[in-house]
């Protein structure tokens, strides 16, 4: 019988191991669909609010009104889109997809979670402007792309959030989120700030 015990303890922890993956399988996928949940629930909210509520077009931002708020949102939206080039640069030397770099030092990681911090502290005096003078609009094809994505935007922006919280997610789910903030990122710039910046 001793020839025997040790197939059994062996089959005994691949049940185990097995067990263990499927679970962290599951939760992995609970966490997937919860970001997912959370993007689609963000976005409604911020597109009904915006399109509910009565624009007000005299609204300011830090004391400009008119064109002059225009014109410091299209700049306050250039220095996030180079802020977000800046995180997909630090993104991919965590990654060590950044040719020549090789391995990230540790301060990356850190300056990396603080440049997130630093692009929702800087995008939001731009959405509250937008949302309180404007709301969401649709009357053209660019102005309904920079309302859609920037209700996206924020929806993304949380689901990343909750992603970067969980473990054992599969490898592309993170670069899928961060690269998803970064393309929202350059369509509200290249819709609203460089048209504005065209157009002074």
């Amino acid at each position: 019988m001793s020839p025997a015990a040790p197939k059994a303890d062996h089959e005994g922890n691949q049940t185990n191991v097995g067990a263990e993956r499927r679970t962290s399988n599951c939760r992995a996928g609970l966490r997937l669909i919860a970001a997912a949940g959370l993007t689609l629930a963000v976005t409604a909210v911020l597109y009904v609010f915006g399109r509910t509520r009565t624009p007000d077009y005299a609204s300011s931002l830090f004391g400009r009104h008119g064109n002059e708020a225009n014109l410091l949102k299209a700049q306050l939206g250039t220095a996030l889109l180079c802020l977000a080039i800046y995180q997909l640069i630090l993104a991919l030397w965590m990654y060590r997809r950044l040719p020549g770099a090789g391995a990230a030092p540790r301060p990356v990681p850190l300056a990396h979670r603080i440049g997130g911090a630093v692009v929702l502290a800087l995008s939001l005096p731009i959405a509250y402007h937008c949302i309180t003078a404007y709301g969401v609009e649709t009357y053209n094809a660019r102005v309904a792309l920079h309302s859609l994505a920037g209700c996206f935007f924020y929806g993304a922006f949380a689901a990343k959030v909750l992603l970067v919280r969980s473990r054992h997610l599969p490898a592309w789910a993170l670069p899928l989120a961060g690269g998803t903030l970064v393309s929202l990122i350059a369509i509200l710039w290249s819709s609203a700030a460089l048209w504005q910046l065209a157009h002074p």
